[in-house]
């Protein structure tokens, strides 16, 4: 069987490594850990540290958080510390602006920066399984050009990481790899699809996870795992030799997006990669420089989205969000309470989009005996479902978006797909208006309504409920999650009756099903993260605003968890 092949071959690679990576960190390997990209990058170019010494701190990491989260779908290690390909060198400034260093030219702009690969995307010589059973044990012929242009820089490619089947869900889970857990909680979900390397970045085994993000693949685990995503807009970031949930979808494309346990660690990694123009590897990429976006003593103006109208954020999850408003009111910014056009109506354009075949080239990839996630499960039963019977059932459905679906998402012919691009530049056109209208530098809001689901619980969930990020997908917009604090038992926790309320009887089924997983109790020390949205194209200015966020909040006397759970 392919999942059995695969976990002997992981197996493999981890029983590979050195035996002092299974032993614990000592104060040199912790020194290197708390390095930041700049730092450790100008230290592995002057030779300070070794390639092994990077390896064999960030490795140990890696082998831990292996056995405490299963995130992990290929080991690469033992193949850099054979390789006898030359160490690269930096020059002695971390100035990525300045060109006038002969070796900055030479383009070594990330050397020693130990950077994660979800396993959607292509390394040459090992398999891009994308969670699959069937595209196991095939390995590739040629590296992403995201790939190619890293070991340019000099950049260590050390692991792969898991993902669900073909990227959809909302937890990391397949017949290939197994169960990916919170870092922080076990019996808790990692998040999806990038949820390995939400993961794996929390238990400081990578400094950068490359990620991909459709819906909110590189965010939820943001989320839920405490660390930091963005969702670049369609062209920014290199995406060729990336396997994308539904392949030649051009309605809501897929995102390629880095994470990172820190934010200065994303920004500086994010200048790096377009100071590496990385347009000259990838046709698909922009041409567009790195544009600084300086907002320090500003009085910025945020918009603050409460509610999508589809699930309320937990008191958990609305706690982030006020201590978010409070702290940029207390820096003097304008904070203003916005009511957004309909995310529904957007979140159904985009649904219906992405299974426009019938999720025909989605589930053909999946073995007949291959679990699949839940929501996955009964994505497939509602378009396998007659028109006229979705029909016939849509007439007792009392909820909106139970009624949008069973009318909505089924098989569409050519001209209706065409029909629903131009309804979402329409949707698109309509949300420009609003927020020129309003002059908003920023959106903010809750990624997810709940904090980490614990395992087994995404069917009550669903992927309906990732409706606050995945609406920037359909509008192309940039987003980013930072984490901001911890669920805390007793000051999130709902009333003991709330379950048999008038409150949660007047809920919609999708917010039903989050709150009842919802338990601050079981949940407490769960990261909790808010959401900074900007516009088409606008990376630089969003991590900006992920700063001045931050920064707020840090100024507020506010403490978030600790960084890592290790």
């Amino acid at each position: 069987m392919n999942s059995q092949a695969k976990q002997q071959e992981r197996q493999r690679q981890f029983d590979a490594l050195p035996s002092s990576y299974h032993e614990p960190c000592t104060e040199q390997d912790n020194k290197i850990l708390d390095l930041s990209l700049s730092e450790l990058a100008h230290a592995h170019a002057s030779s300070s540290i070794s390639t092994s010494a990077v390896l064999e701190a960030y490795g140990k990491k890696v082998v831990a958080a292996q056995k405490a989260s299963n995130c992990i779908a290929a080991v690469l290690i033992p193949d850099i510390l054979h390789s006898s390909a030359p160490q690269l060198f930096l020059p002695t400034t971390t100035d990525v602006a300045s060109s006038q260093s002969s070796l900055l030219k030479e383009k070594h702009l990330l050397s020693g920066v130990p950077v994660s690969i979800k396993d959607c995307i292509d390394i040459k010589g090992y398999d891009t399984t994308v969670g699959y059973s069937s595209r196991a044990n095939k390995p590739v012929s040629s590296s992403a050009p995201i790939v190619q242009l890293l070991h340019d820089a000099g950049a260590l490619t050390h692991v792969k990481t898991t993902t669900p089947p073909g990227l959809l869900g909302v937890e990391t889970s397949s017949d290939l790899f197994g169960r990916t857990s919170n870092p922080y909680n076990s019996e808790y979900s990692s998040g999806a699809s990038t949820g390995g390397g939400g993961a794996l970045l929390a238990h400081k085994g990578s400094m950068i996870e490359i990620a991909t993000d459709i819906g909110g693949s590189a965010r939820l685990p943001a989320h839920w795992c405490g660390v930091y995503g963005i969702r670049s807009s369609i062209g920014r970031f290199p995406s060729w030799g990336t396997v994308p949930p539904l392949p030649g979808l051009e309605g809501v494309q897929t995102s390629c997006s880095p994470m990172a346990r820190r934010l200065d660690d994303l920004e500086e990694f994010w200048k790096r990669v377009v100071a590496m123009k990385p347009w000259e590897y990838d046709h698909t990429c922009i041409p567009l420089s790195w544009r600084p976006a300086n907002t320090q003593g500003r009085k910025l103006r945020f918009g603050v989205i409460w509610d999508d109208g589809i699930a309320p954020p937990t008191p958990a999850c609305r706690r982030a969000l006020q201590v978010t408003v409070d702290a940029l009111q207390k820096q003097g910014h304008d904070v203003i309470d916005v009511t957004p056009p309909s995310i529904l109506e957007g979140l159904m354009i985009g649904f219906q989009l992405c299974f426009s075949d019938g999720g025909v080239d989605f589930f053909n990839a999946v073995y007949k005996d291959e679990k699949l996630d839940p929501v996955l499960t009964a994505t497939k039963s509602l378009l396998s479902l007659p028109l006229f019977l979705k029909s016939f059932l849509a007439r007792f459905a009392s909820d909106p978006v139970q009624y949008a679906m069973l009318t909505s998402v089924h098989t569409k012919s050519p001209s209706q797909e065409r029909a629903l691009v131009v309804a979402r530049e329409e949707y698109r056109a309509k949300w420009r208006e609003v927020w020129e209208h309003n002059g908003w530098d920023f959106l903010v809001c809750a990624p997810h309504p709940s904090p980490a689901i614990p395992k087994g619980t995404a069917e009550k969930v669903t992927l309906v409920s990732c409706a606050n990020m995945m609406i920037w997908n359909i509008l192309d917009y940039t987003a980013g999650v930072l984490p901001i604090t911890t669920v805390q038992s007793t000051l999130d926790a709902l009333p003991s009756t709330f379950l048999n309320s008038s409150e949660y009887a007047a809920m919609g089924l999708i917010a039903k099903g989050v709150y009842a997983v919802y338990d601050a109790s079981k949940m407490d020390g769960l990261p909790v993260g808010v959401q900074v949205v900007g516009r088409r194209l606008e990376e630089e200015k969003v991590l900006e605003g992920m700063r001045v966020v931050e920064e707020a909040v840090r100024a507020s006397g506010f403490s978030k968890s600790r960084e890592g759970c290790a």
